[in-house]
C-alpha cells in the first residue's frame, strides 16, 4: 500500500455527511494518513487514524497482508464485511446512531467551569482513566489535541475531570466526542463541555453532530438535552476489537 496526499481522493468520500469523518480529519489535520492499492488510478483507498479507518472501493484489490495490519473500527459500505471476516473472523458489527444539531437549536448558556485548554494543560491529563483515553486519538494524542486549541474542558484539583472535543473536524460537520471520568458524572460536566463545544463548531461555521450507540443511554440523554436530532442509523465493523459496551 502507497501512502498518498489526501486531497486528490476527496471525491471517494463524498458528499461529506454526518458521522465518521475519517478521512476528512486525515485531509484537515494531518493527523492520520491516506493509503491507496496503487497510484495512479488507485482502485481501493484506505483513510487511517489510530484506531478508525475508513475503507472505499473494491475489496479484491486490497492485498490480504496490508489488511491484516488494521484494527479498530471500520467505516466501510457493507460489501467490504466479507474481506473483513475473511481477515479476522471474529468481526462484528457496531451499531451507531447519528444526530445532527439543528440550526434553530439555542446555543446552551456558557459555564463558568468549562474552558479552552492550552498545552499549559497537559500534566492535568497525567491521571485521565484508560476508558476516557480515547478521546484524544484522532489528534496525535494529548498533546495533538492540546497544540490544536479544540478542547473545551473542566480540571478540578489539577486533573481533567471532563473534556469535549471534535473527534471528527470535517468541512462541513465536526462530530463530538465527549468524556467524563467517573467521579465526575451526574454533575453535567458533559453537557456543559459538549455546549461550549457547540459554540465553538458553530463560530467555525460548522454543522456540530453525535455519535453513539444504542444501548448508550447517558450519551444518548447528553445529546437529547442540548437539542441534537436523529439522522440516520449505521454501522462500523469492529476488526480485531472489541466491540464497546456502554
Amino acid at each position: 500500500m502507497l501512502t498518498v496526499a489526501p486531497g486528490p481522493l476527496r471525491p471517494w468520500f463524498t458528499p461529506e455527511r454526518p458521522g465518521p469523518l475519517v478521512f476528512e480529519h486525515v485531509a484537515r489535520t494531518g493527523h492520520g494518513r491516506v493509503r491507496v492499492d496503487r497510484w495512479p488510478d488507485p482502485r481501493v483507498v484506505l483513510a487511517e487514524l489510530p484506531g478508525n479507518l475508513a475503507l472505499r472501493g473494491d475489496p479484491e484489490h486490497l492485498p490480504a497482508a496490508a489488511l491484516a495490519e488494521l484494527t479498530g473500527f471500520v467505516d466501510a459500505p457493507p460489501e467490504w464485511l466479507p474481506a473483513l471476516r475473511a481477515s479476522d473472523p471474529a468481526t462484528a458489527p457496531w451499531d451507531r446512531l447519528i444526530a445532527v444539531l439543528p440550526a434553530t437549536a439555542p446555543v446552551p448558556p456558557p459555564s463558568a467551569d468549562v474552558r479552552l485548554l492550552t498545552s499549559d494543560d497537559a500534566p492535568a491529563f497525567a491521571g485521565l482513566s484508560t476508558e476516557s483515553a480515547w478521546i484524544a486519538e484522532t489528534w496525535g494524542d494529548v498533546p495533538g489535541l492540546l497544540a490544536a486549541g479544540v478542547a473545551r474542558g473542566v480540571v478540578v484539583d489539577g486533573r481533567v475531570a471532563a473534556l469535549a472535543v471534535p473527534f471528527y473536524l470535517g468541512g462541513r460537520y465536526e462530530d463530538i466526542g465527549v468524556v467524563t471520568e467517573p467521579d465526575h458524572r451526574r454533575r453535567g460536566l458533559s453537557t456543559a463541555c459538549a455546549g461550549a463545544l457547540i459554540a465553538d463548531i458553530r463560530a467555525r461555521g460548522h454543522v456540530p453532530t453525535w455519535s453513539t450507540s444504542p444501548d448508550n443511554t447517558g450519551s444518548r440523554g447528553v445529546a437529547a438535552r442540548l437539542g441534537f436530532v436523529h439522522e440516520r442509523d449505521d454501522v462500523l465493523y469492529a476488526l480485531r476489537t472489541p466491540v464497546p459496551t456502554s
